[in-house]
């Protein structure tokens, strides 16, 4: 007989198994394997029991042994086939898996074939029979690589480093998704997970939100020069858009990893995921109309959120609490926040390991290696490339300007957005980070190696933002739409400039709808643009967002809605040689009385075509209400809601690439 429990803090998910026993032996057992596995403990948090397992046994005759196969073994080939791996055609021996012997090894590329299955030998891979008949695959590459020379980089070396990376960074993600709360980490997975050299510079991120992860080591290096002592175990966060941050809803978790002796900090790891709620004039903290940031929730600068392993419950929910628009849900909060914790803490264990395994000496080394290939990489984009200039024009007047100059001789670009509107008295203000995370995506997009985004690919880029425009504004500046409309128009303003691609919606038609029990924030997606040789994709987020629509049935279970319709328009992308990506309209019937907004742009003015495109449509926002009435909205607005009014979103399109007329006339010649 055998008695476990399942733990878990009080509104959390995530449970530890413990052996049945008494309370405070458990209770050390569950906060000793909690600290382990997620970085931290919460001493002034209740441990709930959420199941227990009582297991029972009884005698049975012991089952026959099978019968193995003779070691080693001559079996030949029982044919000979071809298959297609590592981009060539490989001659390959087959194979019967039952006349192969114990230790008998087999080196791909080979085929092993058996009544219910087969195994495919890669090139660089061996299969060899255990002694209980089981197959184990190995391959040199999962070896510690030899690496003589630091100075020079091995490409072998370097590849597999480039893939450890980011494999770390994307494991921080699965931790983060599967231990959070709300819906837009969990379902939408609106967040992001990177990693850091000790001096708060990018080396690697996952394939997350791309702003996200080109501002977050703005945040990093603000936890470096704030004065705060930083120590082994513990943990910050940060949001202040002024500061390093790119607005209040995106909060990041920054962790220092320390050496073996917790003297020097060798690395850090970063979460940064959109809280549904931290405050605000309106629920989910998206207000178009907020005039300063205090308008739109509540900062965090560089509060320690665990101190020495344990976390700071207290002194966090004292902080999401304050201020005249205190955060609605902190609960989930800082279950939201605990879960960042937790993929920080598993990304410094592998961090940790990844050391052990090959030593911190090149590990560092080629940490600077990866940025120095992915500058060398933009450098050869940058030979590609000829000056430029666009701008966007925005629904409430401003614009965003560029001006793109190619030194080809000194390997340099400079993007200078002079002429760009000044601060507006409104929500639509960027950070200089969000720019900078705009200007490294592009970038990205532009080179053809699989290389991380790091902060060696903006070594060779000078950005000029003006002080006091809309991309650099002053303090106490409202930015929260600066984030997820502004980056969205200089992504296009670039891609416009550089002539390398057409234009998208150009917003996230930002929907956040809530009350006292309830909020809820997402961003809708569009047709991709199109460009040269190519249509845009239908339906789906782009540029600057990269995260999910919620899943009808939770949308559904989670919220007092009802999805009436999301459905793609087709057609409706705008029409060129190449056309961009339809756009969709989403039906939404709220079930209680709520206050609902709207942050979005081009319900105004159509996103431009290039090159003689079409402009894509304009966009739409409308309210039926239940009497009948049906209200415009226009591009940004803030309503209340009753139960059986239905807001309806059409989004807008991107324009067409190239004329059609040249389309016609090339295939009449």
């Amino acid at each position: 007989r055998n008695a476990r429990a399942l733990l878990r803090y009080k509104a959390t998910d995530t449970a530890i198994m413990v052996d049945l026993a008494t309370e405070d032996r458990m209770r050390k057992a569950f906060e000793r394997d909690h600290h382990r596995q997620y970085g931290f403990i919460a001493p002034d948090k209740p441990i709930i029991l959420d199941t227990l397992i009582v297991e029972c046994r009884s005698h049975i005759s012991r089952p026959p042994e099978p019968e193995l196969r003779p070691t080693g073994g001559d079996a030949k080939p029982a044919a000979q086939t071809r298959f297609f791996a590592k981009g060539s055609w490989r001659e390959a021996p087959i194979y019967e898996l039952e006349k192969l012997g114990r230790g008998r090894q087999i080196e791909g590329p080979a085929i092993i074939v058996e009544p219910n299955g087969t195994i495919v030998i890669e090139p660089g891979w061996a299969g060899e029979i255990d002694a209980s008949g089981n197959m184990i695959l190995t391959t040199a590459g999962s070896r510690a690589p030899r690496v003589a020379n630091h100075e020079q980089p091995d490409p072998v070396t370097l590849e597999l480093f480039n893939n450890r990376y980011m494999s770390i960074a994307e494991q921080m993600g699965i931790i983060l998704r599967n231990t959070s709360q709300s819906v837009n980490v969990k379902e939408r997975l609106d967040f992001s997970c990177a990693i850091f050299d000790a001096d708060g510079q990018l080396v690697a991120n996952a394939p997350h939100v791309p702003v996200h992860l080109g501002s977050m080591d703005a945040t990093v290096q603000t936890i470096l020069s704030c004065g705060q002592e930083i120590n082994p175990s513990d943990a910050f966060v940060q949001n202040n858009p002024h500061n390093g941050g790119s607005h209040l809803p995106d909060i990041t978790v920054v962790t220092p990893v320390f050496d073996e002796t917790d003297s020097t900090v060798l690395f850090f790891v970063a979460s940064r995921a959109h809280h549904e709620d931290v405050g605000g004039v309106s629920p989910g903290s998206m207000s178009p109309f907020g005039k300063t940031i205090d308008d739109e929730g509540i900062v965090l600068d560089n509060l320690k959120l665990v101190e020495a392993g344990v976390f700071m419950t207290d002194a966090i929910e004292r902080a999401l609490g304050s201020g005249p628009y205190p955060a609605r849900n902190i609960k989930q909060n800082v279950a939201d926040l605990m879960a960042q914790v937790a993929a920080n803490a598993a990304g410094a264990s592998e961090l940790r390991k990844l050391a052990a395994a090959h030593g911190l000496d090149t590990v560092h080394a080629y940490m600077k290696h990866i940025q120095d290939n992915a500058a060398a990489s933009v450098r050869k984009v940058i030979a590609t490339l000829d000056d430029g200039s666009a701008w966007i024009e925005l629904d409430s007047g401003s614009q965003i300007a560029v001006e793109v100059r190619v030194d080809r001789v000194e390997e340099r670009i400079v993007f200078d957005f002079t002429g760009t509107s000044p601060q507006q008295d409104n929500a639509f203000n960027a950070p200089p980070a969000v720019s900078r995370a705009a200007v490294l995506y592009v970038l990205r997009c532009l080179i053809a190696d699989d290389i991380p985004l790091n902060a060696g690919c903006m070594r060779p880029v000078e950005l000029v933002l003006p002080e006091g425009s809309m991309l650099r504004p002053l303090p106490p500046a409202a930015v929260v739409a600066g984030n997820v409309e502004t980056s969205q128009a200089v992504t296009d303003a670039l891609f416009m400039a550089l002539g390398r691609l057409g234009t998208s919606q150009a917003t996230m038609n930002n929907l956040t709808f809530g009350n006292s029990r309830y909020q809820y924030y997402e961003t809708i997606c569009s047709g991709a643009p199109a460009g040269p040789g190519f249509n845009g994709a239908d339906a789906v987020h782009t540029h600057m967002t990269n995260t999910q629509m919620t899943d009808p049935e939770i949308f559904e279970q989670r919220f007092p809605v009802k999805l009436e319709t999301f459905r793609i328009d087709r057609g409706s992308g705008g029409k060129g040689r190449w056309n961009a990506g339809d756009g969709i309209t989403r039906r939404i019937t709220f079930l209680e009385a709520m206050k609902c907004s709207i942050l979005s742009d081009h319900r105004r003015t159509a996103p431009q075509g290039i090159d003689g495109g079409a402009p894509g449509r304009i966009g739409r926002n409308t309210i039926e209400r239940c009497d009948g009435r049906v209200e415009d909205l226009g591009g940004c607005a803030q309503t209340e809601v009753e139960p059986g009014d239905t807001i309806i979103i059409e989004t807008p399109t991107g324009g067409g690439y190239g004329s059609s007329e040249r389309s016609s006339n090339e295939e009449e010649s």
